[in-house]
């Protein structure tokens, strides 16, 4: 169990102990372009310093620039190699790295032997850290889960990751990782989650729980959705934001961690907005706000197949 805290006042325990901020950071499509490098790395940071201590990467996004981006932010490295600038015009600082959740996907091309560890091994490298908090199977693919399952205990005996999980997972997906020998190591699956896609209540979420694995929310708020409109546009949405005198994206942020047992990982590309998804933290949803949510976009009565758009 490691002793990390977050100061963020919504916090999810993991099943092996570690406690982490119930908001984090996605990188999704950031690090593809120099010209907004800085900002990106300045919105990270800014984040960090708000209790958002947690930051999800993967090898896939840009082909490491998005992991690279990350370990600039980390060291306060600008993209020209100098030292980065805060948004207030502060030298950056390195990170402490104790203080700090770093969680990354290996592709499922790369998910067995040897190509895992080839993959580890340049996701450290581009992150320039010494290991991962958290290591997740970025979806099931074609290499056996048994085999994926074996290549991360090696990698936590090897002290280059502390725990794994996996993402893009529905039910059968989970049943079949629990028939594995060590499968139920696994802390996290990653999936899309949103007040506009709430497929996985009906049935993956209550087997999720059950089985005492986290959900980590991508595009929580519909950043790469077709749904993301609708959300904003909601009427119910607003008049909540209304009442807690916050903004629409704030209440869904709120909705998405209100269970206690999701993280959700907004992507900012803009301290600014870094700044505001961290002040969701702070909201407390009413019975009558949830319910109100739910009039407009309502729990699934049937099985649906799993979002990832």
């Amino acid at each position: 169990m490691s002793d990390f805290v977050t100061t963020q006042r919504h916090v999810v325990t993991l099943a092996n102990g570690d406690r982490v901020p119930a908001l984090g950071q996605g990188t999704w499509y950031l690090g593809d372009s120099r010209s907004t490098h800085d900002r990106e790395a300045q919105a990270l940071r800014a984040g960090v310093a708000s209790g958002m201590t947690l930051i999800d990467t993967a090898e896939m996004y840009g082909n490491g620039r998005s992991e690279r981006l990350v370990g600039d932010a980390l060291d306060g490295v600008a993209v020209a190699g100098g030292q980065l600038r805060e948004a207030d015009g502060t030298r950056a600082k390195t990170l402490d790295r104790d203080e700090l959740f770093i969680v990354s996907k290996v592709l499922p091309s790369n998910a067995g032997e040897p190509d895992i560890f080839d993959s580890c091994d340049e996701t450290l490298e581009n992150l320039g850290v010494d290991y991962l908090d958290l290591y997740l199977l970025h979806w099931r693919g074609m290499v056996p889960l048994a085999e994926t399952v074996a290549c991360m205990e090696e990698l936590i005996a090897e002290g280059k990751i502390r725990a794994w999980g996996v993402s893009n997972f529905d039910t059968d997906d989970m049943e079949d990782l629990w028939r594995v020998p060590g499968g139920q190591n696994c802390q996290v699956n990653q999936v899309l989650y949103h007040p506009g896609s709430r497929g996985i209540e009906f049935d993956l979420l209550p087997w999720m729980r059950d089985h005492g694995v986290a959900l980590m929310a991508y595009c929580p708020l519909a950043q790469a959705g077709t749904l993301r409109g609708r959300l904003f546009r909601s009427p119910e949405l607003a008049e909540v934001a209304r009442r807690h005198n916050v903004t629409v994206p704030q209440v869904i942020l709120a909705w998405d961690i209100r269970g206690g047992d999701t993280i959700a990982i907004p992507r900012s590309s803009r301290p600014e907005h870094t700044l505001e998804n961290a002040a969701a933290d702070a909201i407390e949803l009413t019975e009558e706000d949830l319910a109100l949510i739910s009039r407009a976009f309502p729990a699934p009565s049937y099985k649906m197949p799993l979002d990832m758009e």
